[in-house]
């Protein structure tokens, strides 16, 4: 095997070449001076140098489960969350299968990627979507806008940028960035504008920049022509007296790009017409423009300015709806939205808690579909109500704001009612009835998605465990999932107690669902803690059921509430049960024919 070795620069020539470097760019400003002895070299590293072997993923995500965790947080777009979901899955599945012993033999030459093209108008939650999923996943995951792109005269270093960032992004954790997400947005803006004579730079160039990226190459982590990564190369060389050559793989890398694709419809629609002209012909003449898209093909990807190569290379079309005003009001009411909660944590930085009425989301619907931006209009439309309040309130002594109808149309005369002391006790009463709607809409959720929540969280959802959760989610500004973590980590100490109490006794008890939220309710009140209750536990019940253990061989108990609650009663009723249960079956043993002799 031939291994090409390339020759080490002596050390002046590298710091010469840096000096030259740095006079040019910024005169007699900038010097470099190093007079330091360089190390013994003991061995060359070479462009073949050892990778560490490739850690093994974890993962074991199936699409409907990715697909019900999408539905906590995205509203509509099910077809696109059917596809980027699978597809996702079976990205990661099929990484993982490779590198078991049933895969490993498997080397598929010409292996194709499930990169992603996203197309949909702009505020439906595309890139809400791809970093939701990258968060579940646990992947490093890195956002560029092919804006950018486009706006730079050297086109490959960007391109490649995006795949260094994953490393930072992965704590410089080579192996595990080469599983990262690069999501891309804009793409359609590097879109040909085909009306330039020869190569369009910023444009075309970044696309065929890309082809190799979104396929297989290596890229070097040291930046050409950067003299940062040569110094950072030199000082490596002085400290191992190795050059050490770091690279990244971009194989298992997906990638994933968005676009609105303004005026791709046209184009569809030119293709089908053209198509559907002639006898016995259908025309279409009622689809909507997101009809159309949902019927894109390569040709009209090409057509819209695109290379061959590049359309290829992107195997997989997630078409995203435009929201309709139902779907606005749907999203303020998810409990996981982060347009209210961002607005709940502005307010609460001042100690402030906001509180939102049905009526009040409704119309904020309303306004934010007339805006016709998707998503981000509610966000405009909640900022342009609110931000007197927000500036006025906190240096008030008003902590509790209702968000009404009349708050909505008339925010400075509201407000001016407010800072001059009129109608508090209206204002509390409202603040309070908000409050108690509010609640009753996420235990209403919660009953809605009991099994989801109980699967995905590993929580049996008892109506008790329903309100404490609900009572946590509306007292602080949090996600439903983590209110749900925060009883789960309360469950997880009574089970440990269980857990424990078998350990020291070796008495195997079992706390029923009412003893367990019994139990739960002093750890969430923060009247004792787990230790407490173990140490209770074991004084009311360790005695008396060893001495049942011992008479009975009996080794498993089961506590309830009741028992909990009145332990000499519970243990008196199991020693009469199982002693009078012994007696019979020793008069049994006795006299088998008993009965019948009486008889």
């Amino acid at each position: 095997m031939n291994i090409h070795t390339e020759k080490i620069p002596n050390p002046k020539d590298i710091e010469k070449e840096i000096g030259e470097f740095l006079s040019k760019k910024y005169g007699d400003q900038v010097k470099m001076i190093s007079p330091i002895v360089m190390p013994h070299v003991e061995r060359l590293e070479t462009d073949d140098f050892s990778r560490k072997k490739i850690k093994s993923i974890n993962f074991d995500l199936k699409p409907e489960e990715l697909i019900a965790y999408l539905d906590q947080y995205v509203i509509r777009q099910d077809l696109a969350k059917q596809v980027l979901a699978t597809k996702v899955c079976t990205h990661f599945n099929r990484i993982k299968y490779q590198q078991s012993t049933e895969g490993r033999h498997l080397n598929i030459s010409g292996g194709i990627k499930n990169n992603v093209l996203m197309l949909g108008p702009t505020g439906v939650g595309k890139t809400y979507i791809i970093k939701l999923i990258a968060n579940k996943l646990g992947v490093p995951f890195v956002k560029g806008d092919a804006t950018k792109f486009s706006e730079t005269g050297y086109v490959g270093g960007d391109v490649e940028d995006l795949v260094r960032d994953l490393v930072r992004e992965s704590e410089n954790d080579i192996e595990l960035a080469e599983y990262g997400i690069i999501y891309i947005d804009e793409i359609d803006k590097i879109a040909s504008s085909g009306n330039l004579i020869g190569l369009d730079v910023s444009r075309t160039g970044v696309q065929r920049a890309l082809l190799k990226p979104m396929e297989e190459t290596d890229v070097e982590l040291k930046v050409p022509h950067d003299p940062i990564s040569m110094i950072q190369e030199v000082e490596q060389f002085r400290k191992t007296g190795k050059r050490e050559k770091r690279s990244i793989n971009t194989k298992n890398i997906l990638f994933i790009m968005s676009g609105a694709f303004s005026g791709l419809d046209d184009i569809i629609k030119k293709r089908t017409s053209a198509q559907e002209i002639g006898f016995g012909s259908r025309q279409n003449t009622g689809q909507s423009k997101a009809d159309r898209i949902r019927q894109v093909k390569a040709e009209d990807l090409i057509a819209y300015g695109f290379e061959s190569e590049f359309v290829g290379r992107l195997p997989v079309k997630a078409v995203f709806e435009p929201l309709e005003e139902a779907d606005l009001l749907k999203i303020l009411q998810t409990p996981n939205n982060p347009v209210l909660l961002n607005k709940k944590l502005d307010f609460a930085t001042y100690g402030i808690d906001i509180r939102f009425s049905s009526d009040a989301l409704k119309l904020l619907a309303r306004r934010a579909y007339a805006e016709n931006t998707g998503a981000r209009g509610l966000v405009s439309v909640i900022e342009q109500v609110l931000i007197p309040f927000e500036t006025r309130l906190p240096s008030t002594n008003i902590k509790r704001f209702p968000v009404t109808v009349p708050v909505i149309e008339n925010p400075l005369r509201t407000l001016d009612a407010w800072l001059e002391g009129n109608n508090d006790d209206e204002r509390i009463d409202t603040f309070n009835a908000i409050d108690t709607e509010n609640r009753q809409t996420i235990i209403t959720y919660l009953n809605d998605h009991r099994v989801s929540i109980t699967h995905q969280y590993g929580l049996p959802l008892s109506e008790y465990r329903i309100d404490k959760i609900a009572d946590y989610y509306c007292d602080n500004v949090t996600e439903i999932g983590q209110a749900v973590k925060k009883i789960k980590s309360f469950y997880d100490q009574i089970k440990k107690i269980e857990l424990d109490f078998y350990n020291k006794h070796d008495i195997n008890i079992v706390l029923e669902e009412d003893a367990v939220d019994a139990i739960l309710e002093y750890l969430a009140g923060g009247t004792t803690n787990a230790r407490g209750i173990y140490e209770k536990i074991s004084a009311d019940f360790e005695y008396g059921l060893k001495l049942i253990r011992e008479k009975t061989h009996r080794n498993r108990f089961f506590l309830s509430k009741n028992a909990l609650a009145h332990p000499e009663k519970f243990l008196n009723q199991i020693i009469k049960t199982e002693f009078t249960k012994a007696d019979i079956q020793q008069t049994y043993s006795l006299h088998p024919q008993g009965v019948s002799e009486n008889r």
